[in-house]
């Protein structure tokens, strides 16, 4: 990659500024979201939990005295 240039320096600060910035404000509006969507629809019943990639570990076998 090659290296930036000053004024994609200024440009990158500028926007990650900006970022820093709205991260509060953004962090709230998911929060406020999440509560609204739990008050109007506590249950989801349209939800499944994802499947893991890898399938269970087998437990061991047990021990024989």
């Amino acid at each position: 990659m090659a290296p930036l240039t000053p004024d994609e320096l200024r440009t990158r600060e500028r926007v990650e500024s900006l970022i820093r910035l709205a991260a509060p404000a953004l962090n709230l509006v998911l929060a406020v979201g999440e509560r609204i969507s739990r008050l109007v629809e506590p249950e989801d019943h349209e939800y499944y939990p994802p499947r893991s990639a890898t399938p269970p570990e087998q437990p061991p076998p047990p021990e024989q005295a």
